[in-house]
């Protein structure tokens, strides 16, 4: 697959790690599977030295960098190392040119050298290195702490941070040759993670892939979530027995903590940790407090996540038992509204920000609650609810990823329904529709704000 995307990162890197500038330190960090080390290759040139790091106790760790080494500086091989700091200041003695060592994986390194950070702060402020030093580590708890905490050696002296993200749906599109809906559909699987991309690749169509690489204990991705919970040392029963009640629709903190059987104070710290490393999302309705809300719902942000404990942690017996095909059958009868979900999140990413309709978007956020009406109190829901900028107008928008709506009824419900919000009385209501296919009344439909996955994929990437 080609290299798609990452533009802004590495004009950092190249901006940072230009030779005509001062020997930088520089921090690379992100979740596994989403190509730091492809990125960091990239604007390396032959001069330069990247290692990858191993689960190695220190002297056999240093044994293996000084051989990395000796590649370049040979008489390095014949010098005998106790202390992480002899090695790495020994390299300025060789060093006639600058250059770029890349140590991968870190927080391997940290873990049986935990004085390693001190090592490189004294060296980072000695202003003696000759060389550019970059650290990379797909451990995000490890390095986020190292890097960002102030308590720590580290913290304050990087010349860049790179905190590498997933890829924008708009490049899945590109790099698979899908068209917009088949491109949400297989967003909702592999998110914006090239490597599960590649492997996507490799296959026919989607569902040969999710059976190739998830339904068989052999499969590449049968325990994925588990090594990506590993990476960042976390408990692994606590986080995915959380991120199997949620998916199974658990998704308020007393139902949480019920289906855990755990006080919910006791998983506070958990749910925290899982949201810092975005493997969930907590949604609160528009207009609310973050702090002081009490509807939170906590949802999984990850799409390759959601699809694993959505459709194969309830079928890891059939799984064990080669039922693939019984397996897929409940895929499909459920990959519909699976994708809605998935739907959803993308329109309101979409709206986020954005200018349409003439107006500028605030944050784009569901909206649910009770309305008191002459009648009695009524609960709504609204898919996509925003304010604009000047405060003047509300967006409220209804999502289907399901066959051809009537676009005429489903404008006059969301009218209907916003009409009845006492905080969009004095605002201008703007509805809008967001359909996967266009409308059965496709030709009354005319004055209708509709939105396509076309158009949902252009403005989430933020064109």
């Amino acid at each position: 697959m080609e290299f798609v995307d990452r533009r802004e990162e590495l004009a950092e890197l190249k901006r940072v790690l230009n030779p005509d500038t001062p020997p930088r330190f520089v921090v690379v960090f992100g979740r596994r599977r989403l190509g730091k080390s492809t990125l960091i290759k990239r604007v390396l040139s032959k001069k330069d030295i990247y290692y990858m790091a191993g689960d190695f106790v220190d002297q056999v760790q240093r044994d293996m960098l000084r051989a990395s080494l000796a590649e370049k500086f040979p008489d390095i091989a014949r010098a005998d190392f106790s202390a992480w700091e002899d090695l790495l200041v020994m390299l300025n003695t060789f060093a006639t040119e600058q250059f770029t060592l890349c140590l991968d994986e870190f927080p391997y390194m940290v873990k049986h050298s935990p004085e390693l950070p001190s090592v490189i702060q004294r060296l980072v402020d000695s202003r003696a290195l000759k060389y550019n030093l970059v650290i990379c580590g797909s451990s995000q708890r490890m390095m986020q702490n190292m890097i960002l905490s102030q308590s720590e050696p580290l913290y304050g002296r990087a010349h860049a941070i790179l905190d590498i993200r997933p890829i924008p749906i708009a490049f899945l599109g590109e790099a698979l040759h899908t068209d917009p809906v088949a491109t949400i559909e297989e967003y909702s699987v592999w998110g914006g993670v090239p490597r599960y991309w590649e492997l996507r690749e490799e296959y026919s169509g989607l569902r040969e892939a999710i059976s190739a690489t998830m339904l068989s204990p052999a499969a590449v991705l049968y325990d994925e979530p588990k090594r990506l919970f590993l990476d960042d040392m976390m408990a692994t029963v606590q986080s995915e027995s959380l991120m199997s009640v949620v998916a199974s629709g658990a998704n308020r903190l007393s139902e949480i903590a019920s289906r855990m059987g755990r006080e919910a104070t006791a998983l506070s710290a958990s749910l925290d940790r899982l949201i810092q490393m975005n493997y969930l999302r907590r949604e609160i309705p528009f207009g609310e407090s973050p702090r002081k809300s009490k509807k939170s719902l906590y949802r999984i942000n990850d799409p390759m996540m959601d699809f694993y404990y959505t459709f194969i942690i309830p079928n890891l017996s059939s799984i064990g038992r080669g039922r693939r095909s019984a397996v897929m059958a409940d895929i499909e009868a459920g990959f519909g509204e699976y994708v809605g979900r998935h739907w959803e999140h993308l329109c309101r990413e979409a709206v986020s920000g954005n200018t349409l309709y003439g107006h500028r978007w605030g944050e784009a956020s569901r909206w649910w609650g009770g309305v008191k009406l002459p009648a009695g109190p009524v609960s709504m829901e609204f898919d996509v609810m925003a304010e604009s900028a000047d405060g003047k107008a509300l967006l409220v928008g209804e999502c289907k990823w399901t066959n051809p709506e009537i676009a005429g009824g489903l404008l006059a419900k969301l009218i209907e329904k916003a009409s009845r919000l006492p905080f969009g009385r004095d605002k201008e209501i703007i509805p809008v529709l967001f359909l996967k296919n266009p409308p059965r009344d496709e030709a009354d439909a005319g004055e209708i704000r509709i939105l396509y996955p076309s158009d949902v994929i252009r403005l989430a990437y933020g064109e």
